[in-house]
């Protein structure tokens, strides 16, 4: 009997040493998924969106068959290259500050005479709404490389941060959830990936800075008013309208969070 014992010790002894730690399987996953992600990006399917958004920018459409040549993204009308990484920002047109969607409504609506409220109503992924993500891809591609740079000079623009700062790390609804429950920390995780800690400036340029993005799991490019609204479904809230000042505040902060400290890699590819 005592040597069926000791036999059974020296069988689990042996098991857990072979059998890795949870931190160690931890690491293990995390290396695998940021792998496949490389090897996904090679081929990353947001290409055939910036293709189609760069079309969609110099194409005479809408009420007014315009083009949206002569959009000003911040940089002067029609600069594209470095805008997204400048974004969100205040416009003296609109007297908001706006983010890259919102901004484009704008122009769509007073260049081409497309209605921004009927836009802004279409479900994401749907007539309008998806060339401006297609839009959105390809513009955020023509800053991929450049350090974030959002600007916090206007008064709207402080005041903006700071409540997109108080809305990240509001809690409530039926779970007391809130953005600041998933990215406020570090070393926290979900369906096996690592969560960016949001607060911190290096995390905030590689979560915000991936945005928009192709979504593996949809088949589908999202923009960052998607994903910001798909946080607001998991948190339990009720739908942000599209363009509302809550995602732009959001962004806002973010984007001055990573001020400096990381590249934009957008459209990036995501699970």
């Amino acid at each position: 009997m005592k040597s069926r014992k000791y036999a059974v010790c020296l069988g689990v002894s042996a098991l857990a040493l072979m059998v890795p730690t949870l931190p160690a399987l931890a690491d293990a996953t995390s290396d695998g998924i940021a792998h496949y992600r490389e090897l996904l990006a090679e081929g990353n399917p947001a290409e055939l969106w910036e293709m189609r958004g760069e079309e969609l920018w110099r194409e005479a459409r809408g009420p007014k068959k315009a083009t949206l040549e002569q959009c000003d993204l911040g940089q002067g009308a029609g600069v594209v290259k470095g805008a997204f990484v400048t974004l969100p920002r205040y416009f003296a047109d609109t007297k908001r500050v706006q983010d890259l969607e919102s901004r484009l409504l704008t122009c769509m609506e007073t260049l081409q005479g497309i209605p921004a409220a009927e836009v802004a109503a279409t479900p994401f992924g749907k007539g309008e709404q998806e060339n401006i993500e297609a839009l959105v891809a390809w513009i955020s591609a023509e800053s991929r490389g450049m350090q974030f740079n959002v600007p916090t000079s206007h008064p709207e623009e402080k005041r903006m941060y700071e409540v997109g700062k108080r809305a990240f790390h509001f809690r409530g609804g039926p779970h007391d959830f809130g953005c600041v429950t998933c990215h406020g920390d570090d070393g926290k995780r979900i369906r096996l990936q690592d969560l960016p800690n949001l607060t911190q400036p290096a995390d905030a340029a590689r979560g915000f800075g991936a945005w928009p993005a192709y979504r593996v799991s949809s088949g589908e490019l999202w923009s960052m008013q998607r994903r910001l609204n798909d946080c607001f479904r998991q948190q339990r809230f009720p739908y942000p309208l599209y363009g509302s000042d809550v995602t732009i505040a959001l962004s806002t902060y973010l984007g001055v969070t990573a001020n400096g400290a990381g590249e934009s890699i957008a459209p990036a590819i995501k699970r």
